[in-house]
This record gives structure tokens, sequence and C-alpha cells, in this order.
């Protein structure tokens, strides 16, 4: 399968527009040693074909195209090599670029599960919107771990576990999770015989989500924060990281100390990174203790092949 990281960054992107932390301000002004980024988003297609799935429609997604040529194959007037989508949760970073999509000639091919259809339909209804438009042909996504295929994807299988994490500020759940709110993927090969996982939000790691990373080839995972503190202590928000569904990288229980339990085969990569995190910063100590982990940081437009 051919991977492409369309967009690494956490909500906002990196810089934020409204932001004036040390990275953002570090980055505009040219004294970051760093990169910019768009809303977390993957493509993923199978070894034959043009056509793949998108994880994630990012409200950068008309960006991400065009830095992106895989995505538009120009086979006909009007072409997409977006087979469908499928959702992770139903967070605004991760949904609303559905809105940009609508001028597709047929409905939408959209995978997701029923609470995040829920928080879709109600407390954000994009899904309603868009049946004005193109329309979506809406596919549940299965939490009993029962394998399923995309149509016109031969040779990629999929599987859903439910992870701890929060659903969006819209829900109706939002206070009282249930499973479906986000998700982590197993997406296999049949044809090589090689797994990633992907979990751009991740709050908890329990048995049966590290069995999924540790029978994986690569792990992409959330990256949001350094620290469960990060945001109080910069003086942006009160929420620490694990309050908001995000497992910091750092100290004990973080996800450096899970990944490092990892067979040294996995690949192991963090997506989703908030524009506080030190991590952006190439040249940060933070950085290179990942570098010594083994840990690589994801950036727009890298290609994976697995």
């Amino acid at each position: 399968m051919r991977i492409t990281v369309l967009g690494s960054a956490a909500g906002g992107g990196f810089p934020q527009w409204n932001c004036n932390c040390r990275n953002c301000r570090g980055l505009r002004e040219g004294r970051l040693a760093a990169r910019p980024r768009t809303q977390s988003s993957i493509f993923v297609r199978p070894d034959a074909g043009d056509d793949g799935l998108l994880f994630n429609a990012s409200p950068d997604i008309l960006e991400q195209i065009r830095a992106n040529p895989v995505l538009q194959p120009a086979r006909r007037l009007r072409d997409s090599a977006i087979a469908a989508v499928l959702l992770m949760d139903g967070q605004v970073d991760h949904a609303t670029g559905l809105f940009m999509l609508r001028e597709r000639g047929s409905p939408l091919p959209l995978w997701c599960t029923d609470p995040v259809a829920e928080d879709l339909s109600v407390g954000n209804p994009v899904l309603r919107v868009l049946g004005h438009y193109c329309g979506v042909e809406r596919h549940r996504i299965p939490l009993d771990g029962r394998a399923f295929a995309i149509d016109g994807l031969p040779g990629l299988q999929l599987q859903a576990l439910p992870l701890a994490s929060k659903a969006a500020p819209y829900s109706p759940h939002r206070e009282a999770p249930v499973p479906g709110d986000n998700i982590g993927i197993v997406l296999s090969d049949t044809a090589r015989g090689t797994r990633l996982f992907y979990a751009p939000g991740l709050g908890e790691i329990d048995p049966a989500v590290f069995d999924a990373m540790a029978g994986a080839d690569a792990v992409m995972v959330d990256g949001t924060f350094w620290t469960d503190d990060e945001m109080p202590a910069l003086g942006i928000g009160p929420k620490r990281a694990r309050e908001i569904g995000h497992l910091p990288q750092s100290g004990p229980g973080g996800m450096i100390e899970w990944l490092g339990r990892l067979p040294a085969r996995v690949r192991k990569l963090l997506i989703h990174v908030n524009n506080t995190n030190p991590i952006l910063d190439e040249d940060s100590p933070q950085r290179a203790e990942l570098r010594a982990a083994g840990i690589e940081v994801c950036e727009d437009g890298q290609a994976i092949t697995l």
C-alpha cells in the first residue's frame, strides 16, 4: 500500500492563524528550524491503480489536493482519486473538509461510526448540508473487530478499534463518551501482508490497542502534545492533554514509553502535532530525544510504502 501524509498538524495547523507562541512566531519570522503543516489527514492507495481512501477531510483539503497530485489523476473532465472518505472521529479538523467535496457528481462514499454520524447530523450537521449538494452514501464502521473493505480498493482490508478519547465539543455525548467517538484503524495490505496502525487521536493505550500496534509494520499515532500540561503552562488554555483525549509524548506512561515497548521492526511515526509542541523545532532537545528513540515526526507530503 502507498500512503501519502496530506497533513500532519493538529487542529489549526502550523503556524496557527492567531497564535504567537514560540513555535508559530519563530516559524513566521524564519527563526525556527521547522516546516509549515496543514491539519492531519492521510491518503492510502493499494499498489495498483490511482484511487485511494482519504482518512479524514480536514479544512485544508483543497490545499492538500493542490499540493499532492496523486489526488487529481485528471483522467476525465471532472475527476478525483478519492474513492471514499473514512472519518476517525467527528472533530472539526477532521470532518468539515467534507464541505469542500460537495461538487462531486455522485453521493460521496463515507465510512464512519454511528456516534460520528450522529455528531455530524445533530451537533454539526455536515451530512445534512451535503444532502443539498452531492449527498452522502454512508457506510457503518463495525466496532466488533470485523474486517471490512472499500469498494474499488482491492487488496486493502480494515479493522476498527474503539479508543479512549473525547467526542467533539458539539457532540450530544461530549461528557458521556461512547464506543466509536474515536477509533484507531488497522489497515492491511492483503497481497504484501503488511499492516499500518493509524490513530491520530489517542488518549489511552489498552491491551487491545497495544496488541494492534505491536502487530503492525508501522504505527502512525497521536503526536499532539509533548507534556500533559503543555497548554496551561503556556497560558493558552486550562485543560491538560489527557483531559481532551491526547496521550502526551513525555513522562511516565507517555507515548515515548509505550512506543519503546514495541518490537524493533515496527516503524514509529507521530502525526496530529499541535502548534505548541516543541518537537516541531527540528533543533530542539525534544526532537533529539525522539530521534534517539527511533521515533519519526510526520511531514506534509511524506510518502510511505508498506
